[in-house]
């Protein structure tokens, strides 16, 4: 059972973490700098985590939880018109500049290490099937959801990397819009 204070431990490494990783960089920043900034000695740390590949991956499912929340919410009354849902969907998306960076820093490490990579894929299976899920409850026609589950996925996915580079939320969620609609509209 976890305790309601060794929950607020983990909150706020968590939170320390995605600012320093933010600020420094997945692969620059150290254990000790999350502790700092946190408020917090390594002991704590290590109380929670294991190593900051397991910090990272906490940080990942509680965002891929929120989009799939955000999702879920943005699809729960769709009407029967998809430009509406698509609409409805990149509206509500996360675009997060801070969480981009570290997502594509962490990206590159599982680029270099299969193992990472592996528990990556994971993470981002259990958002696809979540997505899908949502999506085959809907009346829409939708002829193929898992296809569609992963055009969703990736044009976030190329949207944030655009965004990154722009730094225009409105253009990107515009992008978004656009790429979901020639991906999703038959």
């Amino acid at each position: 059972m976890v305790t309601r204070r060794r929950a607020e431990t983990r909150g706020r490494l968590l939170d320390a973490a995605l600012r320093v990783f933010a600020a420094k960089g997945w692969g620059q920043a150290r254990i000790e700098e999350i502790c700092d900034a946190a408020g917090y000695t390594r002991g704590a740390f290590y109380s929670n985590f294991d190593s900051l590949d397991e910090l990272f991956f906490a940080l990942y499912d509680e965002r891929a939880d929120l989009i799939a929340a955000q999702v879920t919410d943005a699809l729960a009354d769709p009407g029967p018109d998809l430009h509406q849902v698509i609409a409805q969907v990149a509206d509500t998306l996360l675009l997060d500049r801070d969480w981009l960076l570290i997502k594509t820093d962490f990206l590159l490490r599982a680029a270099r290490h299969p193992e990472v990579a592996g528990r990556l894929a994971e993470h981002r299976a259990r958002l696809r099937t979540a997505i899908e899920q949502r999506l085959a409850t809907m009346t829409l026609d939708i002829p193929d959801v898992p296809g569609a589950a992963r055009a969703v996925i990736a044009a976030y996915d190329g949207v944030t990397v655009q965004l990154l580079l722009d730094a225009d939320t409105d253009a990107a969620r515009a992008w978004l819009t656009q790429l979901l609609t020639a991906l999703l509209v038959r």
